[in-house]
C-alpha cells in the first residue's frame, strides 16, 4: 500500500503484477489519476487505476466522466503504440456495461484496428474482475512535427 502524495490521506494498495505507476501524462490526467501501466509485447496497451472516493459519484460509483477520460488516455496510448505519433481525439465513444465501485482496481487495455499516415482508429475496454465495464472506440488525429 501507498500513499497518493497528490492527494494526501488516500491509501492505493499494490497495483496489480507487472504494472507500474505513470508519469508524464499531463496535468489533467496527473490530477485524476494516479494510473499504472503495464509493459508488454505485441499490440496491447494496459492501464489501471484504483478507484478512489475521489473518483466516485454521489452513490460511490466510479463517474461516468473518470471512466471516460481513462479510456481516452488508454486509447490514446494505443495509438501511440501503433503509429509513433501523438494522438489526439477527434471522435470517442464510449459504452457503459456495468458499474465499478470504489475500492476496486479498474483494469483497461486498448489496441489500434487500423493506423494510415495521419488518423489512428482504437478499440479498447475496461474492467472489473471478470465482467467488463466500458467499451470504447476512438478515432485520434496523428500529429506530425513541422519541420
Amino acid at each position: 500500500m501507498t500513499t497518493d502524495a497528490d492527494a494526501p490521506g488516500e491509501i492505493i494498495p499494490a497495483p496489480p503484477a507487472g504494472f507500474i505507476r505513470s508519469s508524464g501524462r499531463g496535468s489533467f490526467s496527473t490530477h485524476n489519476g494516479p494510473y499504472f501501466h503495464r509493459e508488454t509485447p505485441g499490440e496491447m496497451t494496459e492501464q489501471a487505476f484504483f478507484a478512489l472516493p475521489r473518483h466516485a459519484n454521489g452513490l460511490g460509483l466510479v463517474h461516468g466522466g473518470m471512466l471516460t477520460a481513462f479510456m481516452d488516455g488508454l486509447l490514446a496510448a494505443a495509438s501511440w503504440r501503433a503509429a509513433r505519433k501523438t494522438g489526439v481525439t477527434i471522435h470517442l465513444s464510449v459504452d457503459f456495461l456495468h458499474m465499478a465501485r470504489v475500492g476496486e482496481w479498474v483494469m483497461g487495455e486498448a489496441k489500434a484496428t487500423r493506423t494510415t499516415r495521419d488518423i489512428a482508429f482504437v478499440e479498447g475496454r475496461a474492467y472489473v474482475g471478470g465482467h467488463d465495464v466500458v467499451r470504447a472506440s476512438g478515432v485520434f488525429k496523428l500529429m506530425h512535427k513541422p519541420g
